[in-house]
């Protein structure tokens, strides 16, 4: 039987008795139809996996915690990802792809070439998609820490921070990743469809963004931050 890892948004103890919440009662019992007496996996995002015999497999699950263990599937480099709001599944995508891949933190931002603008309530129900895409991540991908979602931000608002070690992609830099001295955080910016324009280029370098390419090719958006996540990692990272 497939192994089984569920995020719960509580406190787990060993010994402890837990009712899992809705959605992971459902999955349980109506998606795997999961038997009483089994083991699964539990996280909440303190790093730990718990290990948990299922007492209940009925509409609530219940379940209890009797061991824990230190997850080790973190990198070494915290990244963190600011990425120009993509349309349509894109954005889903590159959400899941960058948790597997070992983000730390994504920050969405809204640019000058971004087709989809959200506010409001349009705004807050995608946050919560995003944030579901991401423990799905950490499910399927086995991380017991979960990355932060900040805020999205326009364009603007995000320069003015410090997020440290800042790089932004554009395929008119020289740089390379292998130009730069290992690191143990960064910051990637990139563009959605269409990419950054120049004056949020130039407006990154100014505020101490490195510009950096990847290769001799004009990736989409998608392609880009998976490249520069992975390539990141394999050099400084996991």
């Amino acid at each position: 039987m497939k192994h089984v890892r569920l995020y719960q948004n509580a406190p787990l103890k060993i010994n402890d008795t837990l009712q899992l919440d809705d959605y992971g009662s459902h999955h349980l019992t109506k998606v795997l139809r999961f038997p009483e007496g089994q083991d699964i996996t539990l996280f909440n995002g303190d790093g730990n996996n718990y290990t948990a015999t299922v007492l209940s497999a009925k509409k609530h699950c219940e379940v209890q915690i009797h061991s824990a263990v230190a997850n080790q599937s973190e990198s070494r480099l915290a990244l963190t990802l600011v990425q120009g709001v993509a349309k349509g599944d894109k954005m889903d995508f590159l959400m899941q792809k960058a948790v597997e891949l070992g983000v730390n933190q994504i920050v969405p931002i809204f640019t000058k070439h971004c087709v989809v603008r959200l506010k409001g309530d349009k705004l807050k129900k995608r946050k919560q998609h995003w944030q579901k895409i991401i423990i799905g991540a950490c499910e399927q991908s086995g991380r017991s820490v979960v990355p932060k979602l900040l805020e999205p931000l326009d364009f603007n608002q995000f320069i003015e921070q410090d997020f440290g070690n800042k790089f932004v992609l554009h395929h008119r830099a020289e740089q390379s990743l292998l130009d730069v001295e290992p690191l143990s955080q960064a910051t990637i910016i990139i563009g959605p469809e269409g990419g950054l324009s120049d004056d949020e280029i130039q407006l990154a370098i100014e505020h101490n963004a490195q510009p950096l390419l990847l290769g001799s090719r004009v990736l989409r958006t998608e392609t880009a931050s998976l490249a520069a996540l992975a390539n990141m990692q394999l050099l400084w990272g996991s």
